[in-house]
């Protein structure tokens, strides 16, 4: 559930400079740069820049730091997106779901949609077999799910885990 109006977010990203930008584009690239590194790419002292990543942390911009592990490498070559139907929408049931969703590692993403789903979760699996498996077994098991449809991805075109941190065309216009 999203805990941030659209008001909210919109009046946070007005608070960012184009350093700010910068310092979270770099750090979604490589998230191990030092400090002093950051600094030399945004043109700052070491410090300041500390204390800009610092206050992106703090005031949430930046949730965490990770390494981006290759599923490919793990064993994981079949990814599927499999939408969900839920045999009732009542809040009992959709609270199960999602919090059940939590618990299970092989469910990566998980989105509550519109349309002819409830959900749309990406799930990794070894092999074909393996994700029937899944599928009987575990989700089989998860007694508020009405229907689910499979999608095998075939093959990733783009596989990014940045977020957009452009400032707004109008912004930049202004600045002009």
């Amino acid at each position: 559930m999203n805990k941030i109006s659209n008001k909210e977010t919109m009046a946070t990203e007005e608070n960012l400079d184009e350093i700010d930008i910068k310092i979270l584009k770099l750090l979604q690239q490589n998230s191990r740069l030092t400090v002093k590194e950051l600094a030399a790419r945004v043109h700052l002292s070491p410090s300041p820049t500390f204390e800009r990543q610092k206050r992106l942390e703090r005031e949430g911009y930046i949730q965490r730091y990770g390494a981006i592990v290759d599923h490919h490498k793990m064993g994981h070559n079949v990814i599927v997106l499999c939408n969900i139907r839920l045999k009732q929408h009542t809040h009992d049931l959709i609270q199960q779901f999602m919090d059940t969703v939590q618990t299970i590692d092989q469910i990566t993403e998980c989105y509550n949609t519109t349309g002819d789903y409830d959900f749309q979760i990406k799930v990794y699996a070894r092999d074909m077999k393996d994700y029937q498996d899944f599928m009987l077994n575990t989700l089989g098991n998860i007694d508020c799910i009405g229907s689910l449809h499979s999608i095998i991805v075939i093959g990733e075109i783009k596989d990014s885990h940045y977020i957009p941190v452009n400032k707004k065309k109008e912004e930049i216009e202004l600045k002009r």
